[in-house]
């Protein structure tokens, strides 16, 4: 039987679980390959209390130079030092297999040109416990994909769904989801949209053959939202989650990360905790939602492995989904300008109370064409998450006895030109007391 030897470069939780898996299961993973895929070699910057039983070194060459190693296995994280990895493993023509979202937001078709058919795995990269990656490059290969609409991150949805079921504030949740090991010391990856919008780039990638950038596309997290834009949700028959978006219209594909209110009775909404879903839509299939831990050692390590024997078995697919020499659907797909998507939109302002505010914000509306749907008025909490510094400078230029409260309004459907615009003037004024807040309302059709 023809044997496999792996390097795993990054001997952390899900390296280990890596490791482990391999060699626990290594009977069915014959069968099911017909090959015999060995850990040969694990590096890490410290190998002491690492608790497996194959040989540990600290130098990156003891792999990628080691002849007898046929696979690496790239675990640590970041983006250059990955990506250095991969080019160096490829040089060498040893298979490549990656969970590193990340690098491959920014790298994925600088590899697909150096690779010269070294095999890439990639699947853990994206969702780690839904095999998205292969459902769209194999499963729906045959179908024009019309959208993907996908909650990409369990520490946002996890914080969402403490928000929406507990009334928890922004920080408590934080800190629960911390404490479950949800979320990172560092959770800004998570909260502010990034790590969504890695993810999402490589699925369009996949999906539609488009080379975007993260600085291409609307990036936008989940700081500043307070329990009242819950309420409203609620009230409105909402539910509110991050998500990834694309969807093509023609020849356009519009990309983003952002905040959004769905119908509280759609298959996404229902989705809580830290649980990842993703919903393709395909021109012959319909649509289908597949949905798992997005995270997680003995998840992320499933994908990886799953790779693993892919190559093992010797299949060869196109890394990104388009053989190289076939037109580029580049040429057919061109990324929509963030300024053209539409939306309707949900927004809050914090104003003075004193008659004629809402006579002034409704004439901003209407000078940019938007029009209110629907309007609420509550009373302003003054521990909301607002620049409380910014609400006192503003405060101290008008009549310090004038009480604030929250107007909640959505709009009918406009475009981002008019809301951005809009919502611009209205910071300037002097009787809205701090950076207005807005979600945009997906219906999901």
């Amino acid at each position: 039987m023809k044997t496999i030897n792996v390097a795993i470069i990054g001997v952390g939780v899900v390296g280990t679980s890596v490791i482990k898996t391999l060699q626990d299961n290594q009977d069915i993973i014959s069968a099911r390959t017909g090959v015999k895929i060995i850990p040969k070699l694990g590096i890490a910057r410290n190998i002491k209390n690492k608790y497996v039983n194959i040989p540990l070194s600290t130098n990156l060459d003891d792999a990628l130079e080691n002849p007898e190693i046929d696979m690496i296995v790239e675990l640590v994280g970041g983006v250059d030092l990955p990506f250095q990895i991969a080019l160096k493993a490829l040089t060498n023509k040893k298979s490549f297999v990656t969970a590193n979202k990340a690098m491959l937001a920014y790298h994925r078709y600088e590899l697909e040109t150096q690779r010269q058919g070294t095999p890439i795995g990639f699947e853990a990269s994206v969702c780690g416990g839904i095999p998205i990656i292969k459902i769209l490059r194999d499963g729906l290969c045959a179908n024009h994909i019309l959208s993907i609409r996908g909650i990409m991150n369990g520490t946002s949805n996890y914080i969402l769904t403490q928000m929406s079921h507990t009334n928890a504030d922004f920080e408590v949740a934080l800190k629960q989801a911390q404490n479950l090991g949800y979320a990172e010391a560092d959770p800004t990856l998570d909260i502010n949209g990034s790590d969504s919008a890695h993810k999402l780039l490589i699925l369009s990638s996949l999906a539609y053959g488009i080379h975007a950038k993260v600085e291409d596309i609307i990036i936008e997290g989940i700081e500043g939202l307070i329990p009242e834009d819950i309420q409203f949700a609620k009230e409105h028959d909402y539910a509110i989650k991050l998500l990834g978006i694309a969807k093509k219209q023609d020849n356009e594909l519009d990309l983003r990360v952002h905040l959004c209110m769905i119908p509280k009775d759609s298959m996404l909404a229902k989705v809580d905790g830290a649980m990842n879903a993703i919903s393709v839509i395909g021109d012959k299939v319909g649509e289908g939602l597949y949905y798992g831990a997005g995270a997680g050692g003995s998840e992320t390590a499933s994908s990886v492995i799953s790779d693993i024997m892919e190559i093992a078995r010797n299949k060869t697919a196109p890394m990104l989904g388009y053989v190289s020499n076939s037109q580029s659907l580049e040429q057919v797909v061109m990324l929509a300008p963030k300024e053209k998507i539409s939306s309707r939109y949900y927004v809050r302002l914090k104003v003075n109370d004193k008659p004629g505010v809402l006579s002034i914000i409704a004439n901003i509306l209407a000078i940019w064409g938007i029009s209110i749907q629907s309007l609420i008025q509550r009373n302003a909490n003054e521990n909301s998450y607002a620049n409380q510094h910014e609400i006192q400078h503003k405060k101290s230029q008008q009549n310090q006895n004038l009480e604030s409260v929250f107007l909640l309004l959505s709009t009918h459907i406009c475009c981002e030109t008019q809301i951005q615009g809009a919502l611009k003037e209205l910071y300037n004024l002097q009787e809205v007391l701090e950076k207005p807040f807005m979600i945009r309302i997906e219906q999901l059709t």
